[in-house]
């Protein structure tokens, strides 16, 4: 009998296990979103890498939730900052998006892409705090970017090389 006590302790959350299971498909589909973009641009981080990203971020932010949620049940005048692991996520999926980008020969590449990693970090910890609303605008503001902004982007690039001129007036 002890044993399925600590089994069922085990198994008990703050947070159901359907809401659970929410935040984690949110957190995995939105990062998907991003990273399905990334990988049709070919780029080193894609879809599995910005999924992993979030789910990990949801998965730090639901036991900060929940250890914080624990403590105080407990331990009404005990003090936890719960702001710390998020501060430690952050930290650390801004140091895997770093890990991206490339500099050779003068040129830098990545960024994009670097900054899509952190993006689907932040969709994580978003998803997993229980803010829906902020992980779909985080991702809805990310696909501007990266879809819309992308595509201007190329097209002024574009413009710009077939407009330039010599010095004597001919174009290039």
């Amino acid at each position: 009998m002890y044993i399925m006590e600590i089994i069922a302790d085990s198994l008990s959350s703050h947070i159901g296990f359907g809401d659970l299971v929410y935040r984690f498909t949110v957190a995995a589909f939105l990062a998907a979103l991003l990273g399905v973009n990334r990988e049709w641009r070919n780029k080193p981080a894609g879809l599995r890498t910005h999924i992993l990203v979030a789910v990990a971020a949801c998965a730090f932010a639901l036991l900060s939730l929940e250890l914080f949620l624990e403590t105080t049940e407990l331990h009404p005048d005990a003090r936890s900052d719960p702001i710390r692991v998020i501060e430690a996520v952050v930290t650390g999926v801004a140091f895997l998006g770093a890990g991206v980008i490339i500099q050779s020969s003068g040129t830098v590449t990545g960024v994009t892409t670097g900054a899509s990693v952190w993006v689907a970090g932040a969709i994580g910890l978003s998803a997993g705090i229980g803010n829906v609303r902020i992980a779909l605008l985080c991702a809805g503001f990310g696909l501007l970017a990266l879809i819309v902004l992308g595509w201007i982007e190329r097209m002024t690039i574009t413009k710009r090389r077939r407009g330039k001129t010599n010095i004597d007036g001919d174009r290039d």
